[in-house]
């Protein structure tokens, strides 16, 4: 309801209004969503936080206490923003173009300026930095691989190691000492597990979508060579007649069939041993009898 009457939208009863055809369909309209909507902009946001993130977290040799806490407040807010503006475009129809580019690089963005940050400090092994990113990465360009077959869509687990990778990456910024340091390093451990595991997991994922698309795809074409009228089966049948020709061309001579061989095979088969047949068949330099050559003038 839109408190809009009939008339002034344009509808059945607007004056000088043509009916609608019946039966011809009316083609549905599907307007995307402006590119200055909610989930769009706490994207920007994200990315915005990334060269702030790395600042503070660099700051003062990065070893400061209170920078790292200035830098792990960025890092939660862009791993909460995360959360909300994927479920604010897909709640009220707020998908754009922009949105699907942009969200994925700002997830990349501040995970992997997190990585690297850490580990150019010395407190994360470049080991784990390089299967987290390198996983990534592949996976990201393993989707654009299949697209044309389909969409590998996003399992719990691949959600369980985004939620674990995010707290993992928070204890590490965070200047923790005692018991919260020595937790931190087994959640990391168990973030790498997923993240192995998640990766394995689409990669097997992606392989069966390729096969469901090539097949598909092969029995769509054996079905419309089956839809095939009459007159395009001759025409498909004389197409393919002169490869059948230049096959036989090419043929060894000795694999042709002689002169005379085809006759004994036909007396053979009329009942005739081979040896009566080919008694009876002149050889192929005989001369015929003149009765024979006088007919066949």
């Amino acid at each position: 309801m839109t408190g809009v009457p009939a008339s002034a939208a344009g509808g059945p009863g607007a004056p000088g209004a043509k009916p609608a055809h019946a039966g011809r369909p009316t083609p549905a309209v599907v307007e995307q969503a402006g590119i200055w909507n909610i989930a769009n902009i706490l994207t920007m946001i994200r990315l915005l936080l990334v060269p702030g993130f790395v600042a503070l977290m660099l700051a003062d040799g990065g070893y400061d206490p209170v920078w790292r806490s200035f830098a792990w407040a960025a890092f939660a807010v862009a791993m909460i923003t995360d959360l909300f503006d994927g479920h604010l475009a897909r709640t009220y129809n707020l998908v754009t173009d922009f949105g699907k580019i942009a969200d994925p690089i700002a997830d990349k963005a501040i995970m992997g300026a997190a990585l690297i940050c850490l580990s150019s400090l010395g407190d994360l092994p470049w080991w784990v930095t390089g299967v987290i990113l390198g996983r990534e990465i592949g996976i990201t360009l393993l989707r654009f691989v299949v697209i044309r077959y389909g969409v590998i869509p996003a399992s719990r687990g691949g959600k369980l190691k985004t939620l674990t990778q995010g707290i993992a990456v928070g204890m590490y910024v965070l200047a923790l000492v005692g018991p919260l340091a020595s937790m931190r390093f087994w959640v990391m451990a168990v973030a790498v597990a997923l993240t192995v595991v998640t990766g394995l997991d689409y990669v097997k994922q992606a392989i069966v979508l390729r096969r469901r698309g090539v097949a598909d795809r092969d029995a769509v074409v054996l079905e419309s060579a089956a839809r095939l009228d009459p007159v395009e089966q001759v025409e498909a049948a004389v197409r393919e007649e002169p490869a059948v020709r230049e096959a036989e061309t090419a043929a060894p001579y000795g694999a042709r069939t002689p002169v005379g061989q085809g006759d004994v095979s036909a007396s053979a088969a009329a009942g005739a041993t081979p040896s009566e047949a080919a008694a009876a068949e002149p050889a192929s330099g005989e001369v015929r009898p003149t009765a024979e050559r006088e007919s066949r003038r």
